[in-house]
């Protein structure tokens, strides 16, 4: 049965922080240099975290909830890699199984390192992947499904991100988070809303696939039907789902939308300015930013993971 949804108390982040901290690292917060004149731009370094992306606090805490019963069946999760990998993670550092549907166009790095983590692969298309999410089952999966963004103890991980940006950036004003099933952005706007609420939280989106853009135009959760697959496939989902547009709405203020053009400068940007290897989903707060749409901040970007192979990161900022 699928638990209803509830909004993410500032207890429940605090609780998972203190369950995650030997597993996930205390990320740095870095200012951009963009000149004397340039925007107040600080940088969340997720890719540093041990499987070079944010999910880990997820996982973290969703594995570590599990009853026993629930461990003992073994877990599985549904990814484009980054999801995959926290989960195998987490999972083999409990001593439980592991698999993941993954979708079968996922950068063969990511697609390595789950498998390096123990986990076993069911590969499958996008279309396959996103109707398993929106249903939570997938048939011939068995186990414990943990879903890598609709799940309470999982967003509530991705939350101890959200308390560590107010106590390194007291005078935040915007924080910007990528957006792809929407996990990663309640959770962090749950708890930058309970200690700050003047702060505003915005989701980023490539143009490509920008369905949390097109739910707050419509009033309502909605399915963008001019979707395409990009590199930016760590976020930018098909659509927004009703369960996700209850958590989402609450703890969020709005979306921009960038050109697929934008986030490759901004892969550019931070590989120049801060030697930071970002994958497309990972650059897509930093190219929002830049649009000015966020203000003059302080703003701070998520940069949400680096797992990009490095023929095609060269490839992207080779231009």
């Amino acid at each position: 049965m699928i638990e209803p949804v509830r909004p993410i108390a500032i207890a429940d982040v605090e609780a998972a922080r203190v369950r995650i901290s030997e597993t996930v690292l205390r990320t740095p917060l870095v200012r951009l240099d963009l000149g004397r004149d340039g925007l107040d731009v600080r940088l969340k370094l997720e890719n540093l975290q041990p499987t070079n992306a944010y999910k880990i606090r997820g996982a973290a805490n969703a594995v570590a909830c599990l009853t026993d019963e629930e461990r003992g069946r073994g877990v599985w999760t549904i990814s484009a890699g980054n999801a995959g990998q926290a989960v195998a993670f987490a999972a083999r550092e409990a001593g439980i199984p592991c698999s993941v549907v993954a979708i079968e166009t996922a950068p063969q790095t990511k697609l390595e390192r789950m498998q390096a983590l123990g986990a076993a692969i069911v590969p499958v298309s996008y279309a396959e992947a996103w109707r398993a999410a929106e249903a939570h089952e997938f048939d011939g999966m068995h186990g414990t499904f943990v879903h890598p963004f609709d799940n309470h103890d999982f967003i509530a991980g991705h939350g101890t991100m959200g308390l560590e940006i107010l106590e390194d950036a007291p005078d935040v004003r915007t924080v910007i988070a990528a957006i792809g099933g929407g996990g990663l952005i309640t959770g962090v706007g749950s708890a930058i809303k309970a200690r700050r609420p003047e702060v505003r939280v915005l989701g980023a989106e490539p143009e490509t696939a920008a369905p949390f853009a097109l739910s707050l135009r419509e009033g309502g959760p909605s399915k963008f039907q001019d979707w395409t697959a990009s590199f930016v496939d760590g976020a930018g989902g098909q659509s927004v789902t009703e369960r996700m547009w209850d958590r989402m709405r609450p703890v969020v203020d709005g979306a921009i939308t960038v050109s697929l053009e934008q986030v490759r400068g901004a892969m550019q940007l931070l590989a120049d300015k801060a030697r930071v290897i970002a994958e497309g989903a990972g650059a897509l707060a930093l190219a929002a930013a830049l649009t000015g749409e966020a203000g003059e901040g302080p703003i701070v970007a998520i940069v949400s993971g680096g797992n990009i192979d490095l023929k095609t990161f060269t490839e992207l900022i080779a231009y």
